[in-house]
């Protein structure tokens, strides 16, 4: 069986966790996330903790059971007290200004770019060149944040882009005579 399977989740308390099938529901003061469960997982609910054991015989079973635990692992993390991803905008005139669910990104192009938040996420801008992407799932964030990035990726000549905070982009050395 996998490691990471046999450790269970604890579910903390204000957190309600249900199980219906192979449909999972947690809701928490952060927000409420869904997850379907793979047919070569079974998953107990006991008192305050989430156990995860996979089916017998099945094919790679005990690895989608660790697979599962860390996903559940982070549903309840989310929440709970929530994931937040940090983007840098460097760049001449490069800015984002948040407006209710709409993103608007000046990144050097002839146009503005205007991204639809998706629900379930939240976009900051505390600054003109600083945006903060927060919410309850970890693959959405995760996911939003890299569509912004890809508008304009860091560059490897001067490092003009979107990039993550705390990224290191390696710069080339420019052409030489």
């Amino acid at each position: 069986m996998s490691r990471v399977a046999k450790k269970p989740v604890i579910v903390p308390a204000g957190v309600e966790v249900n199980i219906s099938g192979s449909d999972l529901k947690i809701k928490g003061p952060k927000g409420t996330v869904e997850h379907t469960v793979h047919d070569n997982v079974v998953l107990k609910k006991e008192d305050s903790t989430i156990l995860f054991f996979p089916k017998e015989g099945a094919e790679n079973a005990d690895a989608v059971a660790g697979t599962t635990r860390a996903i559940v692992g982070n549903m309840v993390v989310g929440v709970t007290k929530g994931f937040e991803r940090k983007l840098i905008l460097i760049g001449v005139g490069f800015k984002a200004q948040a407006q209710g669910k709409i993103l608007n990104l000046a990144l050097g192009f002839s146009h503005p770019i205007k991204f639809p938040v998706p629900t379930g996420i939240t976009i900051e801008t505390p600054s003109q060149t600083e945006i903060i992407v927060k919410g309850s799932n970890k693959h959405l964030v995760g996911q939003v944040a890299a569509e912004i990035r890809a508008f304009r990726s860091p560059e490897p000549y001067k490092g003009k882009g979107v990039r993550y905070e705390g990224e290191v982009v390696v710069q080339k050395e420019g052409k030489k005579k």
